[in-house]
């Protein structure tokens, strides 16, 4: 008789085929990510409508936008912590019926003040809900395609914020502006059902948690679709912290504190240009004498491409150094915005906003994969919704400086060429990461000689 075996829980996943329920569970995580993409964007979609309807100010549309961009990143900076303790399972099934409910009621709002607060309160779980998926997904992935699988998870951001950009420009005409928050309301608390019946916990979660071995080895049996039995524990092979730092503290240590605050610029800078974007360009080509409808298809050209470009940098990411990938995709992205400032016409200008899109998306949308191998399972939830969390008050900023923007009316070219700089930075703090990353490894195999 076989005694009882010791299995490391990612080289059994490494040595399994992608199974039919890693598939089912990255759909619900990609949608999950559609859904936070579509309810974080819709409030550009609608700003036109919103304005003509209440007679608001463009200063009062920065309040609105930016409202729940702060709950964005409160409910990302709580959830990491949240997730580390409860686990990702129950956070992420709370934080998406939390926001699905609040989109619903924000349908009903009858005054801009309603509005924001409503806003803020979605924000609040779509903050919670990103974080968690990718955080999940990265723990049930095998080391060769991590970074493909979680940026094609990734992707569903602008995949739903340009599904958004479309639906508005058919459903507003016709229905309201509500109509959209209803939608985005209704998708994600049927999406809760199935969450709750088909979303497995993280085994690399259970098994730092000391969870029964009869229990892991039946989660682990389900997702792979292989038996696994006659087992006496469950491990992965991972630095594991040797104190009692809360997750918090580790990644704000020594160890982490440069990387973390290098990640934290880089999304800072990337959704800064995305929501100075996708909230004001509507109107930036109303002003220059764009209907409405064709201002909004306009913009939705922007996250339209980050699908495809964000699954081919995942798939460079597992080959050649990813933060080299990353911060070349940022600075392809500040020479097209750059460019993008001197075109008139028409057809150049879509196709440039297209690829802007394609570039900058792929880059943002490829910092989830960065951040999870950056940290270990013990703060992995932590590290990257703080770099979300963070991060996202560049979206705040970038609402908010849109307004400036705006109101010093310093027109379409000036816009656009000023955004090539947050890119740049972008670009240089993932070089700084990854220059310390490379001076940690050399330090290291000079040691062990």
């Amino acid at each position: 008789m076989n005694s009882p075996r010791i299995i490391d829980v990612q080289d059994f996943i490494n040595r399994c085929r992608f199974s039919p329920y890693q598939w089912i569970m990255l759909v619900l995580c990609l949608l999950i990510v559609m859904i936070d993409g579509f309810d974080t964007a819709v409030i550009g979609y609608i700003a036109p409508s919103l304005i003509h309807e209440w007679n608001m100010t463009k200063h009062m549309m920065g309040s609105l936008m930016s409202a729940a961009l702060f709950g964005l990143a409160f409910g990302s900076l709580f959830a990491g912590p949240l997730a580390d303790h409860f686990g990702r399972k129950p956070i992420l099934i709370l934080s998406v019926f939390f926001f699905g409910f609040w989109s619903l009621v924000a349908a009903k709002a009858s005054s801009i003040e309603s509005l924001t607060i409503l806003r803020f309160l979605t924000g609040v779980g779509l903050g919670a809900s990103m974080s968690n998926a990718l955080t999940l997904i990265s723990e049930y992935a095998p080391d060769r395609c991590r970074a493909l699988l979680v940026n094609s998870v990734f992707c569903g951001f602008p995949i739903g914020a340009a599904l958004g950009g479309f639906l508005a420009g058919w459903l507003i005409p016709n229905f309201g502006w509500r109509i959209i928050l209803v939608v985005g309301g209704l998708i994600p608390l049927i999406l809760v059902l199935l969450l709750i019946f088909l979303l497995p916990e993280s085994i690399r979660y259970m098994v730092a948690r000391g969870k029964s071995v009869d229990k892991i080895s039946s989660t682990l049996s389900q997702v792979t679709r292989t038996v696994v039995n006659n087992v006496s524990a469950f491990i992965f092979n991972e630095y594991k912290s040797t104190d009692t730092k809360s997750a918090l503290q580790n990644i704000l240590s020594r160890e982490y504190i440069l990387g973390s605050a290098m990640l934290w610029i880089t999304y800072f800078m990337g959704l800064l240009i995305f929501y100075v974007l996708i909230s004001w360009m509507p109107l930036l080509m109303e002003d220059s004498g764009f209907s409405i409808r064709r201002s909004v298809l306009l913009t939705s050209l922007f996250p339209l491409g980050g699908g495809i470009g964000t699954i081919m940098a995942g798939w460079l990411m597992d080959r050649v150094n990813p933060n080299k990938v990353v911060a070349l995709a940022y600075l392809l992205t500040g020479a097209i915005l750059f460019t993008l400032g001197h075109v008139r016409d028409i057809i150049f200008l879509s196709v440039l906003i297209f690829l802007a899109g394609t570039a900058m998306n792929s880059a943002q949308s490829s910092m989830g994969a960065i951040a999870a191998v950056f940290y270990p399972t013990h703060c992995r939830a932590t590290g990257v919704s703080w770099m979300i969390g963070l991060g996202r008050f560049g979206g705040v900023f970038g609402a908010l400086i849109g307004v400036e923007f705006m109101n010093l009316n310093l027109g379409f070219s000036n816009i656009f060429m000023l955004l090539a700089v947050p890119a740049l930075i972008a670009a240089i703090a993932l070089t700084i990461k990854n220059y310390s990353e490379a001076k940690k490894r050399l330090i290291g195999i000079i040691l062990s000689k």
